[in-house]
Parts: C-alpha cells; sequence; structure tokens
C-alpha cells in the first residue's frame, strides 16, 4: 500500500496543497532533521501552540509554544532523539502508515486541519514506539500561500477514551 500518497487531488487544490505541507513535507523535513524546509510554512510573528500533553481535560491544556522559536527548538529536539533511535523500518515510510489528515475544513482564507497519529514503528530491538495523538493546526492564506498560524498539539486519539 502506498502511504504516502495525498488523498487530495490537484483539483481540490486548498486541501491538497495543506496536506503536502502539513504530511509530507513535514514528515520529510523531520526525517531529515531540516527545519530549513518547513520554516516559511509558518505564519511567524503570530504563531502559537497548544501542548495538551496527551491529556482529554482541555483544562490542563498548556501554552507551551507561544512563540515559534520555542516551537522550532522542540521540533528540532524530538527529530534528533528520533534520529538516535534504530528502528526496524524506515521512519519516513513508518510516519506516512500511522498518520491520517482527511479531515481539512476550508472557508475562504482560513482553515482547521485535524491531523492524526495512530500506529507503532518497529525499533532494531525487537520494541516498538507508539505514536497516537492528534493536532488541530489552523492555517490562514498569506499573499495566496497557505500557513500555519497555529495548533493544539498532542491531544489524545481518540479524544475522550
Amino acid at each position: 500500500m502506498q502511504y504516502d500518497k495525498n488523498p487530495f487531488p490537484e483539483g481540490d487544490a486548498d486541501r491538497h496543497y495543506l496536506w503536502e505541507m502539513l504530511v509530507r513535507r513535514d514528515i520529510d523535513a523531520f526525517v531529515a532533521r531540516d527545519w530549513s524546509m518547513v520554516e516559511d510554512d509558518f505564519i511567524a510573528e503570530s504563531f502559537f501552540g497548544m501542548h495538551a500533553h496527551f491529556l482529554n481535560d482541555a483544562d490542563a491544556w498548556r501554552l507551551q509554544f507561544p512563540r515559534l522559536e520555542i516551537y522550532r527548538d522542540e521540533w528540532l529536539r524530538q527529530a534528533e532523539e528520533s534520529a538516535k533511535t534504530e528502528f526496524a523500518e524506515p521512519l519516513r515510510d513508518a510516519m506516512f502508515r500511522i498518520t491520517n489528515m482527511r479531515d481539512i475544513d476550508v472557508d475562504g482564507d482560513k482553515s482547521v486541519l485535524h491531523k492524526k497519529f495512530n500506529g507503532q514503528v518497529a525499533k532494531s530491538d525487537g520494541s516498538s514506539e507508539l505514536l497516537n495523538w492528534q493536532t488541530l493546526y489552523f492555517c490562514r492564506r498569506v499573499d495566496d500561500r497557505w500557513k500555519i498560524a497555529g495548533f493544539v498539539g498532542y491531544m489524545p486519539h481518540p479524544l475522550g477514551k
């Protein structure tokens, strides 16, 4: 099965582009540990990110990334940590396999994207790493290009269990 196939046809230009930005480009950059591949995908001056800490209680969610630089540093830390792990399968393939982003709401120049991670990545030692959370991304079109304005991430998947 081809997991890295964009589920949105090019004729659905907004959703097709948003999927490419937040799935393909994000995974490729993460695996390469190369922030420069995604840095222009953000509205840097007004970006913010909430961290749900995998908790169902929204009162426990925190504004952990009030500025893009803070999120960038955490993203790079996680990418470096993943690169140190010996996986029994190609990480890029596994990331595409466990990522689902089919719910994308677009209204004019704003969009909300539901990105879910749900699966395991096999490690060389016989164990596996469970990735099971979801993120809501908030995007805006700026100068005819979609960009990430913010997100609520690391929410349990599914919510409420």
